[in-house]
């Protein structure tokens, strides 16, 4: 006879062969399965299909959203799980069923024993009826064997009474017999019930794990995009702020360069009013009150442009620092060249 679990395995099987053959899960029917099996009930396939179809829903959600070696990961050991839980129970079956048959056959046994009693009853009912038909035409032939006659009554009463006492005990016994195979048959159906409850609880259990798992990893991954997210929006600041301290420390050495040449050409007019000095005397002291203002807002110039490096130099300290940042904050830690020329 097909036991239950092998059309349970075979109809996984032959879902998993359809699915690898290219049809979707939720195509399959029990129709399909059971053209591929041939065997069990139709109730049976259907059950064991939705099973299987809900594991499948759940495994391809897991598989989407988990990176694919958590997912495999998580795959192989929820495999390893079912298939340790469908030997246990295919185990544990063929040990109820072992011992069914056996009470199957110790009950047959019985009712054949009895039968072959019933058999030697009615032959000894026989042998008493003949007997007493003996008697009855002894007794007509001669009133002198009524004492044996007698005798041989009893003694075919005894017998009697010892043959329905066994035929009772007999009967007694396989009631016994009877009661004890329903009792033990009973048990058997009770602790395969249980077994297959516990193993229908377990897998409730590993399957809330599972999802359990499966939420926490969600959410890692949800608070992952948003740390993404903001690290992402605070580049973008910085990269922002960079770029406008690189074009003000840009305008600024502009203004620096203006200066020196401005500077370079007061000092160029300082020497000629110099070999006229007689003749240019309050020209030259035009010319020195000039070159202090000048220096004055150069020395101005060069306070913001430290300024402006130091700006720099903290907002370089995020974990991400713009090329042209690098690049500004460099020039602004070389002296400029105004410095030589003062």
């Amino acid at each position: 006879m097909t036991r239950t679990s092998d059309t349970r395995s075979r109809t996984r099987e032959a879902a998993s062969k359809i699915v690898a053959s290219g049809r979707p899960a939720h195509a399959i029917t029990v129709d399909l399965i059971y053209a591929e099996i041939r065997q069990g009930s139709r109730t049976t396939i259907n059950d064991e299909l939705k099973l299987w179809k809900d594991e499948q829903a759940k495994v391809d959600a897991l598989s989407a959203a988990l990176p694919p070696a958590v997912a495999n990961a998580m795959l192989a050991t929820w495999a390893v799980a079912v298939e340790h839980g469908e030997q246990a129970y295919d185990a544990r079956r063929a040990e109820v069923e072992g011992e069914l048959g056996l009470a199957v056959s110790r009950a047959e046994a019985a009712e054949a024993a009895h039968a072959s009693q019933q058999a030697e009853l009615a032959a000894l009912r026989a042998q008493l009826e003949d007997g007493r038909g003996d008697a009855l035409v002894a007794r007509e032939e001669t009133r002198g064997e009524r004492e044996a006659k007698a005798s041989a009554l009893e003694k075919l009463d005894a017998l009697a009474l010892r043959l329905a006492a066994d035929a009772d005990e007999a009967a007694r016994r396989l009631d016994g017999l009877r009661d004890s195979y329903e009792q033990r048959l009973q048990q058997q159906r009770e602790a395969h019930a249980a077994a297959e409850a516990a193993f229908r609880d377990e897998l409730a259990r590993a399957t809330e794990r599972l999802e359990g798992v499966q939420r926490h990893v969600m959410l890692q991954v949800s608070q992952a995009r948003e740390a993404q997210k903001r690290a992402e929006d605070q580049l973008a600041k910085a990269v922002q702020r960079g770029e406008r301290l690189g074009t003000e420390l840009e305008g600024l050495r502009a203004q620096t360069v203006t200066q020196a040449m401005q500077l370079q050409r007061a000092t160029q007019d300082h020497e000629a009013a110099a070999m006229q000095a007689k003749q240019a005397q309050a020209e030259r002291d035009e010319l020195k009150v000039q070159l202090a203002n000048t220096a004055g807002r150069l020395e101005g110039a060069q306070q913001q442009v430290r300024e402006l490096v130091a700006r720099a130099d903290a907002s370089a300290s995020s974990p991400v620092r713009t090329g042209k940042a690098r690049r500004a904050s460099g020039d602004a830690a070389k002296p400029p060249e105004e410095q030589s020329l003062l």
